[in-house]
């Protein structure tokens, strides 16, 4: 029995999606594979989502919110976290969530890593999230700076190598995390000082 489409959600779809991308792979999924997991056409999935490229990009959102962006903002939320502490937790938090879904989620890791390279406005989105976070975090403590959003984002980039999908590659190195603390201790040293 095929599903009306005024019952089929975005987000029956993306679960769907999801779902689908686990068992095949991303290379491998195609919105006709959705299609059949949901009982419906290829044409009711295009309805929802323009191109295969979309889903994608709807998918890699759904997943970012739920498996990335809900646990930083808990710790975001955390008032028991205070200033260089609290930002090194959030940063940890996302180095930790990015290493774990590389290994444990490989699949949709991969949609990830592939949306990134393609959907430069979702990024773009997704980044702010986390630097707007970190800027009132920064805002909200003693440190010594004059401008929390540019702060924020420096130290976004300087800890990409440790948590942006290009470089997962090198998440196994044995040194990896006491490169992590070494740089981290220059920038506690270095810009998150007391007034």
């Amino acid at each position: 029995m095929k599903k009306n489409l005024e019952v089929l959600s975005k987000e029956q779809i993306l679960i769907a999606t999801e779902e689908t991308i686990r068992r095949f792979g991303v290379d491998k999924t195609s919105v006709t594979d959705v299609a059949k997991a949901l009982n419906v056409s290829h044409g009711t999935i295009y309805r929802h989502f323009k191109s295969k490229a979309k889903l994608l990009e709807g998918t890699t959102e759904k997943w970012l919110n739920e498996t990335i962006i809900a646990p930083l903002t808990a710790v975001y939320e955390d008032h028991s976290l205070k200033g260089a502490e609290a930002l090194k937790t959030y940063i940890q938090t996302l180095i930790e969530l990015k290493r774990s879904y590389a290994h444990h989620e490989k699949e949709l890791f991969d949609v990830y890593a592939k949306v990134t390279e393609e959907a430069a406005d979702l990024v773009e989105q997704h980044i702010n999230r986390m630097t707007s976070q970190m800027s009132e975090m920064i805002e909200l403590s003693d440190f010594r700076v004059s401008d929390p959003d540019r702060l924020a984002q420096s130290i976004f980039l300087a800890t990409t190598r440790f948590h942006h999908p290009s470089h997962a590659y090198e998440w196994d190195s044995p040194t990896i995390n006491q490169e992590f603390l070494d740089l981290w201790d220059l920038l506690e040293k270095g810009f998150l000082n007391k007034k």
